[in-house]
């Protein structure tokens, strides 16, 4: 199960990637036309905004999922290990509760606001848009359980985590 999961990341990984692709030559394409053309698109910064909220948030779910989010190792490092373990479960209990409040209110928002259109694209239903809150929410909420679970049991994270970045120029 573990292992499915860690594929389906790397398709949220890649679905990132092509995020970011269409995010820069949409930009690429917005300033052509503003600079070189002299007749500037309409739309495409409310859809480059689009995507890079997208990008953010389905590039949250990865690097939640591979433990790279900001930590605080220095100070974790020099904690017993006891004090430590319970500092992490502390920790992913607020993270938990974080990914309920987006996965609940982004799906409020979702169905509340969902047919309505963007400003410049009267095409793009808004429901389109909102729906990365729920979505990326759960995926992170399961996320968190699973860590939650194995720092409650005391195992250790699988293969496609890793630590937190603790700052140092030599990682």
């Amino acid at each position: 199960m573990e292992r499915i999961f860690r594929r389906f990341i790397d398709l949220v990984e890649w679905w990132s990637v092509l995020l970011l692709t269409l995010m820069v030559l949409l930009v690429a394409l917005g300033v052509f036309f503003r600079y070189v053309l002299n007749s500037a698109l309409a739309w495409y910064d409310e859809f480059a905004s689009y995507l890079l909220v997208w990008l953010t948030f389905y590039g949250a779910v990865v690097v939640s999922h591979r433990h790279r989010h900001i930590g605080f190792e220095v100070i974790l490092g020099r904690m017993m290990p006891n004090t430590r373990k319970i500092m992490e479960v502390v920790a992913e209990f607020i993270v938990l509760g974080f990914q309920v409040v987006l996965f609940h209110y982004g799906w409020l928002l979702t169905h509340k606001m969902g047919d309505e259109t963007a400003v410049a694209l009267a095409w793009v239903k808004m429901r389109w848009v909102y729906s990365v809150l729920p979505i990326t929410g759960g995926l992170m909420l399961v996320i968190s359980i699973d860590r939650l679970l194995r720092l409650l049991v005391g195992k250790r994270e699988g293969k496609g985590t890793q630590a937190a970045w603790s700052g140092s120029s030599s990682e």
